[in-house]
């Protein structure tokens, strides 16, 4: 079992789909101000930074025959400014990423 992640996430919440063939799809989303765009962008630093610390294999697209990707998508509506980062991956690694940054539950 990995240990747990030592930064906790305060900002990206996230949300799982199982392809029903042995990967996922996990989204993290954060809608922040201004003012914690930085503090978001550090917790997609730290997710990346264990998918790329724990990686199953090469990334790239899981149909180009890579084993995990991600996508990130920054935008900004007025005041607000919404954060996704979109992993894709085999379904035990991306649970345990979730795990290890979440905890349990």
């Amino acid at each position: 079992m990995t240990a747990p992640f030592a930064m906790p996430l305060h900002y990206l919440i996230f949300e799982a789909c199982d392809d029903g063939e042995g990967s996922g799809t996990w989204d993290a989303m954060a809608g922040v101000r201004a003012e914690h765009v930085p503090a978001v962008m550090k917790e997609v630093e730290a997710v990346m930074a264990w998918a790329d610390s724990h990686s199953p294999g090469p990334r790239g697209p899981l149909d180009e025959g890579g084993a995990w990707d991600a996508d990130q998508q920054v935008q900004t509506d007025g005041e607000w400014t919404t954060v996704t980062l979109t992993i894709t991956g085999p379904w035990v690694w991306g649970e345990e990423l979730v795990r290890s940054l979440c905890g349990p539950d």
